[in-house]
């Protein structure tokens, strides 16, 4: 695939504004959504992970919902509600636009990537041992003390490797962007969408740039990965 286009047309589709356009339009929306995601997914997973509370197993079940539904169904059902409902019609009276445009983007990012990031997160708390945090708060520390100080520490590997793979998801998210964002050019225009939009034009080499970042970015999301699995770490 990236020896199908001449060298020289390939590395001026890489140059073009379209796809650094995208690239930047990716890099942000899916910075921001890993974020918001993470914002949501620790204090949930913990809570999934140590807390006992009435409805804990329905509350789980409905948290998982989203990792059963294809993409193009969780776009649908983002569409319907960011827009013919009345949620959606009380939000665009309010000035707040979600459908078909960059903020749909990391809607449709959030809603299908924080259930995984939860899923990874809550077996991280799981396996660490809750005697560590029992002693820290008999030496006098706050439950919020004992979880910055102890636990968190302790759940950086899974914390990392959970944010990179969610990252990594929401950069080569397609189905849910495309139905609740659109696919308008240089507006809506991530890479997967920008690959599709080229794809369906007859922009070879457009499309192939969009793809062989992607294949990049997950090359190095798969490096970052494993070092997050061995013994060394980045915190």
């Amino acid at each position: 695939m990236i020896l199908y286009p001449p060298t020289g047309a390939l590395v001026q589709s890489l140059h073009s504004a379209e796809i650094l356009f995208a690239i930047m339009l990716s890099l942000v929306t899916s910075v921001i959504s890993t974020c918001l995601c993470a914002l949501v997914a620790i204090p949930v997973a913990y809570s999934l992970a140590r807390g006992t509370f009435p409805g804990k197993r329905a509350a789980t079940i409905l948290l998982n919902i989203p990792l059963a539904l294809p993409p193009l169904v969780a776009g649908v059902a983002l569409l319907i509600f960011f827009g013919p409902s009345s949620i959606g019609q009380f939000l665009e009276a309010v000035g707040v636009s979600v459908v078909f445009t960059p903020l749909g983007i990391i809607v449709a990012l959030f809603f299908v990537n924080v259930p995984y990031l939860i899923r990874v997160l809550r077996s991280t708390f799981e396996d660490i041992n809750p005697r560590f945090e029992h002693v820290a708060r008999t030496l006098g520390c706050s439950e919020w003390r004992a979880f910055r100080r102890v636990t968190l520490p302790l759940a950086r590997h899974g914390l990392g490797a959970g944010l990179v793979i969610t990252w990594s998801k929401c950069i080569g998210e397609f189905g849910a962007v495309l139905i609740l964002a659109g696919a308008t050019r240089m507006k809506t225009e991530t890479l997967p969408i920008a690959l599709f939009l080229n794809m369906s034009t007859g922009e070879i080499e457009l499309a192939i740039a969009a793809a062989i970042i992607l294949i990049g970015i997950s090359l190095a999301s798969l490096l970052i990965l494993e070092y997050f699995s061995s013994d060394s770490c980045f915190f």
